[in-house]
């Protein structure tokens, strides 16, 4: 027997009349402000479409590279232990999808802290984990040794994401996202797996435009999409390291 649709039990949504929508101004609104706000709602329609066309243009790219199937290390599902460590092969962060999502984290093999602005992508990553993993595969990777990455995610409260040490492998340099001299790049990359076990990259998506121009990855996420919203807009604050895990509230 079907159960039926989650949704048809809560009154949140069960309880709408056909044609209410939201408002999108208080009552007090002036005049000027409901014409620029409407203003602004055709702007984000376009932009909507817009977001759409570009995804639909990445979706048709033709097949990426073929990768091999590189050995990389991860430890128990556990963060807060360190091991046992074992081997994991790229085919393996699939976990039966045929498509993967990976985000490379800049955790320098002599480094101990990772980069502030790609800790808070994970910030996000990680309590999104249950949503992604029903449809893809997906890991945070880095070429920091397993037990320093592990420390890392610990200290920021990390729980769920799967952890993944390519050091000592040449899979950052063979896409990419490593510079000549050691340096690592911000990125997600994007690779499918086809029923013969090939494995080919998609796309790889970085911080930065190929000219050097930010907001690469803006899209994904919602700290700065948020501050988009504000009358203040971004600002000139760059995620930290040093925020209190758990801040006080008042």
């Amino acid at each position: 027997m079907t159960s039926a649709p989650w949704w048809t039990e809560l009154k949140s949504i069960t309880l709408h009349v056909e044609g209410e929508s939201p408002r999108l101004w208080p009552e007090s609104a002036s005049e000027e402000y409901c014409r620029a706000r409407m203003d602004l709602v055709a702007a984000e329609a376009e932009l909507r479409d817009r977001i759409e066309a570009v995804a639909a243009q990445r979706r048709a790219l033709p097949p990426g590279g073929e990768l091999p199937d590189h050995t990389f290390v991860e430890g128990p599902d556990d963060l807060s232990a360190d091991g046992p460590e074992r081997a994991v092969r790229l085919s393996e962060l699939f976990a039966g999808h045929d498509e993967l999502v990976l985000y490379h984290l800049m955790l320098h093999p002599e480094d101990t802290k990772a980069c502030a602005a790609c800790s808070m992508f994970v910030d996000g990553l990680d309590g999104v984990e249950r949503h992604l993993t029903q449809r893809v595969g997906f890991a945070v990777m880095a070429p920091a040794p397993l037990p320093v990455l592990r420390a890392w995610a610990r200290s920021r409260g990390w729980r769920r994401a799967r952890l993944v040490s390519c050091a000592g492998t040449t899979f950052l340099d063979e896409l990419g996202v490593s510079g000549s001299r050691g340096a690592l790049f911000p990125a997600f990359s994007v690779h499918t797996q086809d029923t013969g076990g090939r494995i080919r990259h998609v796309t790889t998506q970085p911080a930065d435009f190929p000219d050097g121009s930010m907001r690469g990855m803006d899209l994904m996420s919602p700290v700065w999409n948020l501050f988009d919203l504000l009358p203040s807009g971004r600002g000139d604050q760059d995620p930290d390291n040093t925020y209190p895990l758990v801040p006080s509230r008042r």
